[in-house]
């Protein structure tokens, strides 16, 4: 039986879920997206993945600066829910909003509750180097992805996984277990368990700080590049510019920490030692690491920062 939903989403990672809903025959009363923000050249107002999908199957798009606004909540309440669906939102929704939809509120989480709760749970996994992670479909309440679990399933992280390949596997993964979900709570057969207190951490939103590249240990490194590129980049300092590091294998070799061992940017850690492959300089092109070096020297003994 089709339900009447609100989908409250912003970024690529909630697309495929509000296809999956729409394919699925359920009504989307009402798109919830963060505003459009400046963006590009020029520095135009662009819309959120999720609005621009939203406004192509012409669905009534809102987004308000903030639900916790008495005019907000009962604009919320009026559109008469069954259910709402959040996937990466960015607002926090007050208990007046939780309440409303007849049957309640549902996430989509890109991880393994409760393990890695909050805004960076993909980049988080990969940079701790779990060995795997996944969504959890969960009943929203006013904790910070505290509610119980309604459905679970893993994905494993190998050791080239980078997070743009694992965002993609996880969206499309939560498009699949959402449409079931809603038809087990709508049909009153839903599991719903209670999240495990023991295990619990918390994925705080990336910062650019978090790129700064610690030459301590290789593997750690190889993790970082593979969890922040292409946003925003794991880095180093190098003659006054920030450069970006894309692409890195682990490789052979022993130095200081921080030494470029020769001339195909191995540098040594503190562990082992790590290939850089791809760079980026300020304002420029991502290139190989062959080509940087032609008109931007990093030689042999170099300590980088």
């Amino acid at each position: 039986m089709p339900l009447r939903l609100a989908y409250m989403g912003t970024p690529d990672f909630a697309v495929p879920a509000l296809l999956a809903l729409i394919d699925a025959g359920h009504e989307i009363a009402a798109v919830y997206t963060q505003p459009p923000r400046p963006a590009g050249r020029g520095y135009k107002l662009q819309p959120s993945p999720v609005q621009r999908v939203a406004e192509e199957r012409g669905l009534p798009v809102r987004h308000p600066k903030t639900l916790r606004t008495p005019e907000a909540q009962a604009e919320f309440a009026s559109l008469g829910l069954d259910a709402a669906v959040v996937a990466a939102y960015g607002l926090i929704l007050p208990q007046p909003v939780l309440d409303a939809p007849r049957l309640g509120c549902f996430n989509i989480h890109a991880s393994l509750l409760p393990r890695w709760r909050g805004a960076a749970p993909i980049h988080r996994a990969i940079l701790e180097g779990d060995a795997e992670t996944g969504v959890t479909i969960m009943r929203m309440e006013a904790g910070l992805d505290t509610g119980p679990m309604l459905l679970m399933e893993r994905v494993p992280i190998g050791p080239e996984t980078t997070t743009p390949e694992l965002h993609d596997t996880l969206a499309a993964l939560g498009a699949r277990l959402i449409v079931p979900a809603l038809e087990a709570v709508a049909a009153g057969t839903a599991v719903e368990t209670p999240q495990p207190e023991a295990g619990v951490t918390y994925a705080a939103k990336i910062a650019p700080e978090d790129g700064r590249i610690d030459w301590a240990d290789a593997a750690a490194v190889d993790r970082q590049v593979r969890a922040l590129t292409p946003k925003p980049g794991a880095w180093f300092e190098h003659e006054g510019e920030r450069i970006k590091v894309l692409a890195a294998v682990p490789a052979e070799g022993s130095g200081a920490a921080g030494m470029v061992l020769d001339d195909k940017l191995t540098v040594a850690c503190g562990r082992g030692a790590i290939r850089l492959l791809r760079l980026q300089r300020p304002g420029k092109a991502p290139v190989p690491a062959r080509d940087l070096l032609n008109g931007f020297p990093i030689p042999a003994g170099t300590i980088l920062n």
